[in-house]
Protein backbone atom coordinates (compact mmCIF):
# COMPACT_ATOMS: atom_id res chain seq x y z
CA UNK A 1 0.00 0.00 0.00
CA UNK A 2 2.69 2.06 -0.62
CA UNK A 3 1.51 5.63 -2.13
CA UNK A 4 4.80 7.14 -3.67
CA UNK A 5 4.29 8.94 -7.21
CA UNK A 6 6.92 7.88 -9.72
CA UNK A 7 8.32 10.45 -11.62
CA UNK A 8 9.61 11.12 -15.49
CA UNK A 9 13.10 11.96 -16.23
CA UNK A 10 14.17 12.17 -19.59
CA UNK A 11 13.34 9.50 -21.12
CA UNK A 12 13.14 7.13 -17.84
CA UNK A 13 10.33 6.65 -15.01
CA UNK A 14 12.10 6.54 -11.80
CA UNK A 15 10.65 4.81 -8.53
CA UNK A 16 11.30 3.12 -5.11
CA UNK A 17 10.91 -0.44 -5.21
CA UNK A 18 13.25 -0.74 -1.92
CA UNK A 19 14.60 -3.89 -1.28
CA UNK A 20 17.97 -6.10 -1.29
CA UNK A 21 17.63 -5.23 -5.44
CA UNK A 22 18.04 -1.59 -4.86
CA UNK A 23 16.01 0.70 -3.15
CA UNK A 24 15.62 2.90 -6.55
CA UNK A 25 14.94 2.01 -9.99
CA UNK A 26 14.34 3.57 -13.36
CA UNK A 27 13.15 2.06 -16.61
CA UNK A 28 12.43 3.31 -19.93
CA UNK A 29 9.46 4.52 -20.31
CA UNK A 30 8.76 3.34 -23.97
CA UNK A 31 9.88 -0.41 -23.07
CA UNK A 32 9.60 -0.67 -19.66
CA UNK A 33 12.49 -1.86 -19.81
CA UNK A 34 14.97 -1.71 -16.60
CA UNK A 35 17.49 0.90 -17.25
CA UNK A 36 19.14 0.75 -13.85
CA UNK A 37 18.90 0.07 -10.11
CA UNK A 38 20.98 1.52 -6.92
CA UNK A 39 24.15 -0.24 -5.73
CA UNK A 40 24.74 -0.17 -2.37
CA UNK A 41 21.39 1.28 -1.40
CA UNK A 42 19.23 -1.34 -0.17
CA UNK A 43 16.92 -0.01 2.05
CA UNK A 44 13.24 -0.83 1.67
CA UNK A 45 10.62 1.25 0.41
CA UNK A 46 8.83 3.73 2.32
CA UNK A 47 5.44 6.57 0.99
CA UNK A 48 8.09 9.62 0.53
CA UNK A 49 7.95 10.49 -3.23
CA UNK A 50 11.37 11.17 -4.93
CA UNK A 51 12.64 14.73 -5.55
CA UNK A 52 14.41 15.93 -8.65
CA UNK A 53 16.75 18.52 -8.20
CA UNK A 54 20.03 20.35 -8.77
CA UNK A 55 22.54 20.38 -5.82
CA UNK A 56 26.21 21.59 -6.38
CA UNK A 57 25.57 21.79 -10.25
CA UNK A 58 24.53 18.49 -10.15
CA UNK A 59 21.47 17.34 -11.46
CA UNK A 60 20.16 14.45 -9.07
CA UNK A 61 16.96 12.26 -7.53
CA UNK A 62 16.57 12.90 -3.82
CA UNK A 63 14.93 10.05 -2.01
CA UNK A 64 13.81 9.18 1.72
CA UNK A 65 13.14 5.86 3.51
CA UNK A 66 12.79 4.25 6.92
CA UNK A 67 16.80 4.44 7.49
CA UNK A 68 18.53 7.39 5.40
CA UNK A 69 18.19 10.11 2.33
CA UNK A 70 19.91 9.85 -0.41
CA UNK A 71 21.04 11.94 -3.76
CA UNK A 72 21.04 9.60 -6.70
CA UNK A 73 22.52 10.25 -10.09
CA UNK A 74 19.46 9.94 -12.66
CA UNK A 75 21.74 8.95 -15.48
CA UNK A 76 23.77 6.03 -13.69
CA UNK A 77 21.99 5.03 -10.60
CA UNK A 78 25.10 6.02 -8.55
CA UNK A 79 24.67 6.62 -4.68
CA UNK A 80 26.25 10.68 -4.74
CA UNK A 81 25.71 10.76 -0.94
CA UNK A 82 23.70 9.61 1.97
CA UNK A 83 22.56 10.70 5.20
CA UNK A 84 21.12 8.35 7.73
CA UNK A 85 17.74 9.43 9.27
CA UNK A 86 16.20 6.31 11.08
CA UNK A 87 12.42 6.25 10.96
CA UNK A 88 9.88 4.62 12.84
CA UNK A 89 6.82 2.75 11.57
CA UNK A 90 6.26 4.18 8.96
CA UNK A 91 7.76 7.53 7.29
CA UNK A 92 5.75 9.28 5.40
CA UNK A 93 7.03 13.60 4.04
CA UNK A 94 8.24 14.10 0.95
CA UNK A 95 12.20 15.58 1.33
CA UNK A 96 12.51 19.76 0.90
CA UNK A 97 15.30 20.79 -1.73
CA UNK A 98 16.67 24.23 -1.14
CA UNK A 99 19.88 25.06 -3.29
CA UNK A 100 22.59 22.31 -1.43
CA UNK A 101 20.22 22.03 1.62
CA UNK A 102 17.50 18.99 2.66
CA UNK A 103 14.76 19.33 4.60
CA UNK A 104 12.86 15.80 5.87
CA UNK A 105 10.47 15.19 8.66
CA UNK A 106 9.27 12.11 9.62
CA UNK A 107 6.17 11.25 12.84
CA UNK A 108 6.19 8.78 15.35
CA UNK A 109 8.46 10.75 17.13
CA UNK A 110 11.15 10.79 15.62
CA UNK A 111 11.17 14.42 13.98
CA UNK A 112 12.84 16.78 11.08
CA UNK A 113 16.36 17.31 9.88
CA UNK A 114 18.14 19.76 7.56
CA UNK A 115 21.69 18.02 6.04
CA UNK A 116 23.82 20.46 3.70
CA UNK A 117 25.71 18.84 0.29
CA UNK A 118 29.14 20.03 -0.35
CA UNK A 119 30.60 19.89 -3.49
CA UNK A 120 32.90 16.65 -2.83
CA UNK A 121 29.16 15.00 -1.80
CA UNK A 122 30.21 15.67 1.89
CA UNK A 123 27.12 15.84 4.01
CA UNK A 124 26.78 18.01 7.12
CA UNK A 125 24.18 18.15 9.43
CA UNK A 126 22.71 21.87 10.03
CA UNK A 127 20.20 20.83 12.46
CA UNK A 128 18.07 18.00 13.94
CA UNK A 129 14.84 18.52 16.40
CA UNK A 130 11.21 17.49 16.94
CA UNK A 131 9.92 20.95 16.76
CA UNK A 132 8.46 20.09 13.08
CA UNK A 133 7.53 16.26 13.46
CA UNK A 134 5.43 15.38 10.72
CA UNK A 135 3.14 12.10 10.19
CA UNK A 136 1.89 13.19 7.19
CA UNK A 137 0.08 15.83 5.43
CA UNK A 138 3.38 17.20 4.28
CA UNK A 139 5.74 20.27 4.63
CA UNK A 140 5.70 22.81 2.40
CA UNK A 141 8.69 25.74 1.83
CA UNK A 142 7.82 29.48 1.19
CA UNK A 143 10.61 31.62 0.78
CA UNK A 144 12.88 30.76 3.54
CA UNK A 145 10.11 29.67 6.10
CA UNK A 146 8.87 25.63 6.75
CA UNK A 147 5.30 25.00 7.37
CA UNK A 148 3.30 22.14 8.48
CA UNK A 149 1.79 19.60 10.66
CA UNK A 150 3.72 19.08 14.06
CA UNK A 151 2.41 15.89 16.08
CA UNK A 152 4.53 17.89 19.02
CA UNK A 153 3.25 21.46 18.74
CA UNK A 154 0.31 21.71 16.12
CA UNK A 155 0.84 24.12 13.04
CA UNK A 156 4.54 25.72 12.76
CA UNK A 157 6.03 27.99 10.85
CA UNK A 158 9.84 27.41 11.26
CA UNK A 159 12.72 29.23 9.65
CA UNK A 160 14.18 26.73 7.31
CA UNK A 161 18.05 27.88 7.86
CA UNK A 162 18.33 27.36 11.33
CA UNK A 163 15.03 25.36 12.94
CA UNK A 164 14.06 28.48 14.91
CA UNK A 165 10.31 27.64 15.72
CA UNK A 166 8.19 31.21 14.37
CA UNK A 167 4.85 30.47 15.32
CA UNK A 168 2.71 27.34 16.62
CA UNK A 169 -0.82 26.94 16.08
CA UNK A 170 -2.85 23.99 18.02
CA UNK A 171 -6.56 25.39 18.50
CA UNK A 172 -7.71 26.66 15.00
CA UNK A 173 -7.66 23.67 13.17
CA UNK A 174 -7.06 20.15 14.02
CA UNK A 175 -3.87 17.42 12.48
CA UNK A 176 -4.21 17.28 8.25
CA UNK A 177 -2.82 18.07 5.30
CA UNK A 178 -1.09 21.52 3.45
CA UNK A 179 -1.44 23.19 -0.01
CA UNK A 180 -0.54 26.45 -1.16
CA UNK A 181 -1.52 28.74 -3.33
CA UNK A 182 -1.32 32.28 -4.33
CA UNK A 183 0.01 33.69 -0.82
CA UNK A 184 -2.34 31.15 0.96
CA UNK A 185 -2.54 27.88 2.42
CA UNK A 186 -5.64 25.80 2.24
CA UNK A 187 -5.28 23.16 5.77
CA UNK A 188 -7.52 19.96 5.95
CA UNK A 189 -8.70 18.51 9.43
CA UNK A 190 -8.17 15.27 9.08
CA UNK A 191 -10.73 14.36 11.33
CA UNK A 192 -13.58 16.86 10.19
CA UNK A 193 -13.05 17.95 6.77
CA UNK A 194 -12.90 21.43 7.55
CA UNK A 195 -10.81 23.41 5.10
CA UNK A 196 -9.31 26.30 6.57
CA UNK A 197 -7.73 29.56 4.37
CA UNK A 198 -4.61 30.83 5.74
CA UNK A 199 -2.36 33.58 4.85
CA UNK A 200 0.94 32.37 3.99
CA UNK A 201 3.03 34.78 6.79
CA UNK A 202 5.92 33.73 9.24
CA UNK A 203 4.42 36.65 11.30
CA UNK A 204 1.66 34.30 12.58
CA UNK A 205 -1.75 32.20 11.97
CA UNK A 206 -3.66 34.74 10.05
CA UNK A 207 -7.12 33.02 8.87
CA UNK A 208 -8.85 34.05 6.18
CA UNK A 209 -11.97 31.37 6.46
CA UNK A 210 -13.33 27.96 6.30
CA UNK A 211 -15.76 25.65 5.15
CA UNK A 212 -16.81 21.84 5.59
CA UNK A 213 -16.48 19.46 3.23
CA UNK A 214 -19.79 18.44 2.25
CA UNK A 215 -20.93 15.60 1.33
CA UNK A 216 -18.15 13.59 2.73
CA UNK A 217 -17.83 9.73 2.24
CA UNK A 218 -19.95 7.00 3.61
CA UNK A 219 -17.02 4.64 3.75
CA UNK A 220 -14.85 5.23 5.77
CA UNK A 221 -14.63 4.16 9.36
CA UNK A 222 -15.53 5.36 12.30
CA UNK A 223 -11.90 6.15 13.01
CA UNK A 224 -11.34 6.90 9.95
CA UNK A 225 -9.70 9.80 8.24
CA UNK A 226 -9.23 12.42 5.12
CA UNK A 227 -5.79 11.82 3.83
CA UNK A 228 -5.83 12.93 0.80
CA UNK A 229 -3.74 16.31 0.50
CA UNK A 230 -5.92 19.12 -1.07
CA UNK A 231 -4.95 21.15 -4.75
CA UNK A 232 -5.54 24.02 -6.45
CA UNK A 233 -5.36 24.47 -9.75
CA UNK A 234 -6.58 26.70 -12.39
CA UNK A 235 -8.60 28.51 -9.74
CA UNK A 236 -10.10 25.68 -8.40
CA UNK A 237 -9.78 23.96 -5.28
CA UNK A 238 -9.99 20.00 -5.75
CA UNK A 239 -10.85 17.86 -2.11
CA UNK A 240 -11.16 14.03 -2.56
CA UNK A 241 -12.59 11.80 0.04
CA UNK A 242 -12.61 8.45 -1.04
CA UNK A 243 -14.82 8.20 -3.87
CA UNK A 244 -15.73 11.16 -3.75
CA UNK A 245 -14.04 14.27 -5.78
CA UNK A 246 -15.61 17.73 -5.20
CA UNK A 247 -14.43 21.03 -6.71
CA UNK A 248 -15.09 24.67 -5.77
CA UNK A 249 -14.61 27.51 -7.64
CA UNK A 250 -11.61 29.48 -5.48
CA UNK A 251 -10.42 32.30 -8.10
CA UNK A 252 -12.80 35.41 -6.93
CA UNK A 253 -13.85 36.05 -10.57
Amino acid sequence: GYTESPIVEGNLVICTPGGAAGTMAAFDRASGKKAWQTEGWDDVAQYASIVPATINGVRQLVQLTGKSIAGVSPESGKVLWRQDFPGKTAVIPTPIVKGNQVFVSAGYGVGCMMVEISADNTVKQIYANTDLENHHGGVILVGDYLYGHSNKGGWTCMDFATGKVEWTEKKAVGKGAIHCADGMFYLQDEKTGEIVLVEVSPKGFKEKSRFTLEPQTMQRKPDGRVWTHPVVSGGHLFLRDQELLSCYDVSGK
